[in-house]
């Protein structure tokens, strides 16, 4: 790694998480360069239908906060497995 991209790396580990999530988000997407248009079609019918679905109270939905709370305590848990 370059001395730059190392400064823009300590910098980003620096941020906030949400910051630091929403930059790696970016820099992901800055890396697909192919659009699978079947792929997307398909993602947008399950979006529909799942937003159906929830709308009509057929499945439960949490708070987000206590979906990502619970899935960092399962991933703590596999990694103290693991070690």
């Amino acid at each position: 790694m370059s001395i730059a991209a190392e400064k823009i790396a300590a910098e980003a580990l620096a941020l906030p998480e949400d910051e630091r999530a929403s930059l790696a988000r970016e820099l992901i997407v800055s890396l697909d360069s192919e659009t699978d248009h079947n792929a997307e079609a398909e993602w947008a019918e399950v979006i529909d239908r799942r937003s159906h679905e929830i709308a009509e109270g057929k499945v439960p939905c949490r708070p987000i906060g206590e979906t990502i709370q619970n899935i960092r305590a399962r991933l703590h848990a596999s990694r103290r497995q693991s070690s």
